[in-house]
């Protein structure tokens, strides 16, 4: 089984990952698609930079960034993946990652870095729950409590 884990950089898009593991340690079989979407540049980038190339390399740099927290779970706890950077409306490019990666299912989290845009424009897991042609496992954040002792069990980062 393939499955696609959208990351964002947020500690929330992370307990999916950690989601993702304790399902592969608990038997399911699964190799994974790190993914990391980069909306396009603002307005005001593209005219204060005036060369995409470098807008290019920024977004190729924060999604890097994103992702690196993600892949050191997955090595850690010995399980394959591949990484990807996209660009584009979030929840579009990752049905569109999903289906070029012939991926059975996403395991993602209910918000990321985007929550505040999430209230004004509408959800990425909500349109990817609607939208992808796959299962979708939409990932909720612990309770503190609960987190905190997660997080101090051995393995778990």
């Amino acid at each position: 089984m393939k499955i696609l884990l959208p990351v964002d950089g947020s500690e929330l898009s992370l307990w999916a990952v950690r989601h993702a593991i304790g399902l592969a340690r608990a038997g399911l079989q699964a190799r994974f698609v790190l993914a990391n979407v980069q909306e396009p540049p603002s307005l005001y980038e593209v005219v204060t930079v005036h060369d995409a190339e470098v807008l290019e390399g920024v977004a190729e740099g924060a999604g890097r960034h994103a992702l690196e927290a993600a892949e050191a779970l997955l090595r850690e706890a010995g399980l394959p993946f591949e990484s990807e950077i996209a660009g584009g409306d979030p929840a579009h490019a990752l049905i569109e990652l999903a289906e070029a990666h012939g991926c059975d299912a996403i395991v993602m989290g209910a918000r990321g870095v985007g929550a505040l845009r999430a209230g004004l424009f509408g959800s990425v897991s909500r349109a990817v729950l609607d939208d992808a042609p796959v299962p979708v496992t939409i990932v909720k954040p612990p309770e503190p409590d609960a987190a905190a002792e997660a997080l101090d069990e051995p393995g778990v980062d």
